[in-house]
């Protein structure tokens, strides 16, 4: 994912052509091609820090110290504050794109790398000081940029310009409409009563919604299990969790716990008594949050004229309305209906089998769904893992996106890095040999890494006002497992998508050639983000791609068999109806409560 959207523009990571010889290639001979071609040569650098090569082009700082990260947050902000002050004080009536939109547009791709340089050490530093220093530069920036998208000033330049109509191009013709909807939503096209009012509801919906995030985060509720009521459950599970007093094991409801537990557990009561109690997670403080959430938002969208915050949340999507969205929800739910019931009789009935009368709950659908797996197919995921080395993926899907997207890739040797584990690739067009942009791949879990899969933008791809291209640069982080030797390790499947997925990213932001860093890279409309992501994971269920990214770990010239590529494509549809049914019945009650007030 892009990091969900939960660092919004901060999170979260395209182009074209395929070879006529992708078929030909092994594993092995992917391998051997990153080997010989791209995987070992260095590429030099204009300047040396700490005998460390700096990427030419890039901004990005990778290894500030904690007081530097401050330091550095407030020069964002100084000249920030420096360029607004500026283009505030041109007369409306000698308003121009050289004197309000280009300085924008300007201090934005210029700052965008150094806010991220402040940033990003709080998802990968091993040191907690850096990680809490660009926590609180995080903090006092995102307190600046809220601060300017409320400027009255600012607001009134740009919305003098945009009347003048006197447009560079389409795409600048966008940004300055984009602009003037940011300061519009923040309430600058309100009468000073209803401003001063939506910017009070603003700060209550922000405190809030970090108040509902932070109890989730910590909470520490754990269940105390016996191995027996575990049973099921693999030996590398019940050797990571704590043990309490009484010998019983301490399972925290936290979802990489929870959904193993799930899926694994062949105890429906340990199953039933999980899932109750993950759903019930600080239930009896955010729930009083959420419903003073509803209240707030919906006053809120009032304000702005729509008739509830569901409206609001998609005036700026395709859809544009939530009964656009509503019925097209609905339509696909009742397309599945005959579907999703055979596959729900499916799992009800080898319930019965294994559990007698008792009821078919929530809590079993993962577990069912597994069993029926084991029958339908001959698929040993733990066993799968062994044609999956980390190694051999990786250079499977260089090749793979060398053939797709005309892309070279090179490892950069003594590159600048804030652990061991990371690596730094430049990626260039394969034809021409031109730079297009840099990487780093931070792959392996570690204490204090942010502990999910994503894709960071550290510098785009825009246009300055003189014409030059920045260099993109983009931050790959997961979370694979070493294995016990502290060596590269297999794979599971799973994560063989997640990397096709996120490499997806990578692709996206370097290849992307918009003038703005506002649409630049991955910080493109929140309807397309994921889009190429999701068409690339295709390619992990064809047989040709699966070859060319497996091989036995004790001999990686011997790919994945023809007949499990067969069953992992037919596996992917699996039971697909039921999962889609349970992806709209989250988006229908996030709009029910979104509506709920109307």
């Amino acid at each position: 994912m892009a990091e969900g959207q939960e660092s919004s523009e901060k999170m979260t990571a395209k182009h074209k052509k395929r070879d006529a010889n992708l078929l030909a290639f092994t594993g092995a001979a992917a391998l051997l091609a990153l080997t010989a071609g791209f995987a070992i040569s260095a590429f030099n650098s204009h300047r040396r820090r700490s005998k460390k090569k700096d990427l030419p082009g890039s901004t990005v700082r990778v290894s500030l110290p904690a007081p530097e990260i401050l330091k550095l947050a407030d020069r964002i902000i100084a000249k920030s504050k420096e360029v607004h002050d500026t283009v505030t004080s041109i007369p409306l009536d000698k308003v121009s794109y050289a004197n309000v939109i280009a300085p924008l547009a300007d201090l934005e791709a210029q700052q965008f790398p150094l806010i991220q340089s402040c940033v990003f050490p709080k998802l990968v530093s091993t040191l907690e000081d850096v990680r809490r220093a660009s926590a609180e530069a995080e903090r006092r920036i995102d307190a600046h940029i809220s601060t300017c998208s409320k400027r009255e000033d600012l607001y009134r330049v740009v919305k003098a310009f945009s009347v003048k109509g006197e447009w560079m191009n389409p795409e600048a013709k966008h940004y300055v409409k984009c602009l003037v909807t940011d300061f519009e939503r923040n309430g600058l096209n309100l009468t000073v009563t209803k401003r001063e009012e939506a910017q009070r509801l603003r700060a209550q919906i922000d405190e809030l919604s970090l108040r509902y995030i932070r109890n989730l985060n910590d909470d520490s509720t754990c269940i105390l299990f016996s191995e027996a009521e575990l049973t099921g459950l693999p030996p590398e599970y019940l050797k990571s969790l704590d043990k309490a007093e009484n010998g019983k094991y301490k399972v925290a409801m936290k979802s990489h716990h929870v959904l193993i537990l799930l899926e694994l557990c062949k105890v429906g009561t340990t199953r039933r008594i999980v899932a109750t109690t993950y759903g019930k997670r600080c239930g009896d403080v955010n729930l009083s949050v959420l419903e003073r959430l509803v209240e707030l938002r919906h006053k809120y969208a009032r304000l702005f004229g729509y008739s509830n915050y569901a409206d609001y949340a998609v005036d700026l999507r395709m859809a544009k309305t939530s009964s656009k969205v509503f019925e097209f929800l609905e339509d696909i739910s009742a397309s599945l209906n005959d579907m999703a019931t055979r596959e729900l009789t499916m799992l009800k009935d080898l319930k019965k089998e294994e559990e007698g009368e008792l009821p078919f709950g929530i809590e079993d659908l993962l577990y069912y769904v597994k069993r029926v797996e084991e029958k339908q197919f001959d698929l040993d995921f733990v066993a799968l893992r062994q044609f999956f080395p980390v190694d051999l993926v990786l250079s499977g899907i260089f090749k793979i996106l060398q053939d797709l997207f005309g892309l070279r890739f090179q490892k950069i040797a003594d590159a600048e890095v804030w652990h061991s584990d990371v690596c730094v690739f430049s990626v260039f067009d394969l034809s021409s040999c031109e730079l297009l942009g840099f990487f780093y791949l931070d792959l392996y879990k570690r204490d204090g890494k942010y502990d999910n899969t994503c894709v960071v933008a550290l510098q785009s791809g825009a246009l300055s006002s003189n014409g030059e291209r920045q260099i993109p640069v983009a931050l790959l982080i997961s979370q694979l497992q070493k294995d016990n030797g502290g060596h590269n390790g297999l794979l599971r499947f799973s994560e063989v998508v997640s990397l096709f997925h996120e490499f997806g990213h990578v692709v996206q932001h370097i290849c992307n050639r918009a003038s703005f860093a506002r649409f630049s890279g991955l910080r493109v409309d929140p309807d397309f983000v994921e889009i190429p992501s999701l068409v690339l994971e295709n390619w992990c269920y064809e047989s040709f791609s699966l070859k060319l990214i497996s091989g036995f770990h004790q001999d990686i010239t011997k790919p994945i068999k023809d007949e499990i590529c067969r069953s992992l494509k037919r596996w992917r549809y699996f039971f697909s109806a039921l999962k889609l049914k349970q992806e709209i019945l989250y988006c229908l009650c996030r709009r029910h409560l979104y509506l709920k007030i109307s």
